[in-house]
């Protein structure tokens, strides 16, 4: 605790006592100080602070009032020497260790930059590590001596005089709080511009502002995306739907193609019953194949529309990732569908199915001449080429046995 000053007895001053004084001047190395006694009071640079003071006026000015304590008593060099940072000293060790166990926030001056971190007078030497200034890795301090910072004491040792600050414990807390804040006034359904923080093979995280939401690669765009770097890059400032929030989890689920105009919006003003367009072929199914127009937007061809001829199933002339020409037949916006053919942009009339021989023989020539040949002709057969041709012959050779 902090020794109580004494009503001074100048006769009876004696070393170690406390008394209170007024700076008379200040010297190259010391500042004078007017105590009441017989001869002035010094006090020499070196015990101004608990810190290496390079000049006297940083740490004192003329008619600075001060309490000091008495180190020495030279009545033959007629002097009387004090110290600043012995009383200072005291008081801020029974004062730190209050705010240290009360959990307080402090302002403190960096004093000095040194290997491996700050140093700040608190009336005691105080020491920040470099890990403990910043939320983000900082390379360089050399800019940081005489800033100002908010501080907790998360180390305190007065027996091995040791005190250890944290600015970042500051700053994290700050950083939670308005975290919390930010997380509960954020709601489902509101579109919020954000920056990409990161990417992941399954996604984006998006800073909204103090907290970080979730875009799932499946939410990236309205096409089919295989990595999200595909779609944006770390920096990129992204328009986002908000689709969840979980306040107690910390978690919001995001989303870009949903803030984004979808890729049927205004299509009919893009595409138009009648013209030729290039697509590629997405899907093959039992009725037909979906051709892919726009990233996001297919189209139909229907079975009946594959081919000139009969088709049996899509895969005979078509393969997933070819690209073919289509004519758009219809445009329908409001139900996201688009019908298209291939056969009215290859030209001329369906051929007919004909009956069961003809497919028979359509099945023939298909697996002579290959799955692709969509150029062959149809064979067409009538039961009057095949009675005149066929039975009509036999008949007239064989006659006369049958007969027999």
């Amino acid at each position: 605790m902090v020794e109580e000053m004494k009503d001074l007895d100048l006769n009876t001053l004696q070393r170690g006592d406390i008394v209170k004084g007024k700076i008379t001047k200040i010297e190259d190395g010391q500042a004078l100080v007017d105590v009441g006694y017989k001869y002035d009071g010094v006090i020499p640079i070196g015990e101004l602070s608990v810190l290496r003071v390079d000049n006297v006026r940083d740490v004192v000015a003329e008619g600075d009032e001060l309490e000091l304590k008495v180190l020495r008593i030279n009545d033959d060099e007629g002097k009387l020497i004090l110290s600043k940072k012995a009383v200072d000293s005291v008081k801020s060790w029974d004062e730190l260790e209050r705010k240290y166990e009360a959990g307080e926030v402090l302002e403190v001056k960096v004093a000095d930059v040194v290997k491996g971190g700050l140093v700040v007078d608190l009336g005691v030497r105080a020491f920040i590590p470099a890990s403990l200034v910043e939320r983000h890795f900082v390379e360089d301090f050399s800019d940081y001596k005489g800033r100002t910072l908010r501080v907790k004491i998360v180390e305190f040792d007065r027996n091995d005089n040791k005190i250890i600050l944290s600015a970042k414990a500051v700053l994290d807390q700050e950083f939670e709080s308005q975290k919390e804040d930010r997380l509960n006034a954020i709601q489902p359904g509101q579109v919020l511009t954000g920056t990409v923080q990161r990417l992941t093979n399954f996604g984006a995280f998006v800073d909204l502002g103090g907290v970080d939401g979730l875009v799932h690669i499946s939410e990236m765009a309205h096409h089919r995306v295989d990595t999200p770097a595909d779609v944006v890059k770390e920096g990129d400032t992204v328009n986002v739907k908000v689709l969840k929030v979980d306040p107690s989890a910390g978690r919001i689920s995001l989303s870009i193609k949903a803030a984004a105009p979808g890729p049927w919006s205004n299509i009919g003003d893009k595409f138009h019953a009648g013209e030729i367009v290039t697509g590629t072929v997405k899907r093959l199914v039992s009725f037909g194949a979906f051709v892919e127009l726009l990233p996001g937007v297919e189209g139909l061809v229907h079975i009946s529309q594959i081919a000139n001829r009969h088709v049996a199933t899509a895969d005979e002339v078509l393969e997933i990732g070819q690209e073919v020409k289509v004519k758009v037949l219809d445009v329908n916006e409001a139900e996201q569908r688009i019908s298209l053919s291939i056969r009215e942009v290859e030209g001329g009339e369906r051929e007919p199915r004909g009956d069961r021989g003809d497919r028979g023989g359509d099945r023939g020539e298909r697996r002579g001449g290959g799955r692709n040949n969509r150029d062959r002709a149809p064979m067409n057969y009538s039961t009057q080429d095949e009675g005149e041709s066929g039975l009509g012959t036999l008949g007239d050779v064989f006659g006369d046995l049958f007969k027999k």
